[in-house]
């Protein structure tokens, strides 16, 4: 292991108990009117470097990147993360009245924003990985590199490939996948700390119920973009934890599908709050690669 590699599994194991919901020293919150609706974003550093937006997945927040995003912009990025339409503090953005959540909604917002600023290094957090590889295939314009973490390693119903999931996935209606998820969170299934715990349980009070429903429902169509990707010329990146919902051996042929590094962390489902200065530390070297 390297010195700095020490350094950040060091960092990582002495966050402890931190209070998720207070906003990163120096970052700044805003707004975007994106297509559909408007979008809460977290910004950090200075506006006239280099781009770097990451995206968390569903359920989640912006606040699930607050301890990268001090760690990222030192390093010379300005940094952007925002709610989901339908999550937390987006919570009124989404489809028109009688119209379902589609990957081309998510799309499309992603894309607006991307699109008001500089190119990005865009990083996508499990279904959030999704949606940005499907905007990395439209608009390889706007990506400097990609960066999927814990994303769906499989095509269509990733539900059967999951763990605690899998035999009973063919049955299960995106309501049913959805209500175990929320159960799994509340009642702390992943035995996250208490403030941890006491904030993830807070979302739930803004975010979209049907949101989450739709959104198991498109995991079940989860499109194979491996071959478009590979094609794709901005360096990529897997990363995933060692405890992730999908197998490490279905993580690794993912990587090598698309022609991306793979890096895998002790951890679960999310290296984003577990292990973010080991993620930080993959995500600058991935970075040097694109801004060369």
């Amino acid at each position: 292991m390297s010195g700095a590699r020490r350094a950040a599994t060091t960092r990582d194991a002495a966050i402890g108990d931190i209070d998720w919901a207070q906003p990163a020293p120096g970052s700044v919150s805003s707004r975007f009117a994106a297509p559909s609706g408007e979008l809460a974003v977290v910004s950090i550093g200075d506006p006239e470097h280099p781009r770097v937006v990451l995206l968390p997945g569903v359920t989640g927040s912006k606040e699930d990147f607050v301890l990268m995003l001090p760690v990222l912009a030192e390093a010379g990025y300005f940094v952007q993360s925002l709610d989901l339409a339908g999550q937390y503090e987006s919570h009124l953005a989404g489809p028109v009245a009688g119209h379902p959540f589609t990957y081309d909604l998510f799309v499309d917002d992603i894309v607006a924003f991307l699109e008001a600023g500089t190119p990005a290094h865009l990083l996508g957090y499990s279904f959030a990985g999704t949606v940005s590889e499907i905007v990395a295939v439209r608009r390889p314009d706007l990506v400097r590199s990609l960066a999927l973490l814990t994303t769906p390693p499989v095509a269509d119903n990733v539900f059967r490939n999951v763990r605690w999931l899998g035999p009973f996935a063919p049955a299960a209606s995106p309501q049913t996948v959805a209500s175990l998820m929320v159960w799994g969170i509340v009642t702390n299934k992943n035995r996250v700390s208490p403030r941890r715990l006491e904030f993830v349980r807070s979302r739930f009070s803004l975010t979209d119920r049907r949101s989450i429903d739709e959104v198991m429902g498109l995991m079940m169509q989860t499109p194979d973009l491996r071959s478009a990707l590979h094609a794709l010329p901005m360096p990529k990146l897997v990363a995933a934890g060692t405890h992730d919902l999908w197998t490490l051996r279905a993580h690794e042929r993912f990587a090598t599908a698309i022609g991306a590094d793979f890096r895998l962390y002790r951890t679960g489902h999310a290296p984003c709050e577990t292990t973010p200065h080991q993620l930080s530390a993959d995500l600058l070297s991935l970075y040097r690669l694109g801004d060369a």
